[in-house]
């Protein structure tokens, strides 16, 4: 993993966070790909590709649980990582920020409840 302009350059493959460990933070996806799996017995289920432009992680922000998924490089992408008291700072900043985060949680989990319905 190397440092870039924005955040961690993490390789091809490189895990950024891990499925069942404790998450203090989220993620913005500066350049590249990554995606979202979880685990199921001894397979991965692919969840969800993250761009560019887009975030993950931010459960860890609002809930004291473990991280639900792991998420892992697609290609070489730059990921930027955003604690609890930049975002809330960001927010007070941009009122904004917070209807956007807003917005993205709820379309993923009408796509979740989807997904569930559809399995």
């Amino acid at each position: 993993m190397g440092t870039g302009a924005l955040g961690t350059v993490y390789p091809n493959g490189a895990v950024i966070v891990r499925e069942g460990e404790p998450g203090n933070c989220m993620y913005v996806v500066q350049a590249g790909k990554v995606e979202v799996i979880r685990g199921e017995g001894d397979r991965e289920r692919r969840l969800d590709v993250i761009s560019e432009g887009s975030f993950f992680g931010e459960m860890a922000l609002f809930e004291t649980e473990m991280r639900s998924a792991t998420v892992r490089a697609l290609g070489d992408a730059r990921v930027l990582t955003i604690d609890k008291r930049a975002l809330l700072r960001r927010i007070t900043e941009d009122p904004l920020l917070a209807l956007n985060l807003l917005k993205t949680l709820s379309s993923r989990l009408r796509e979740a409840r989807r997904s569930q319905v559809a399995t």
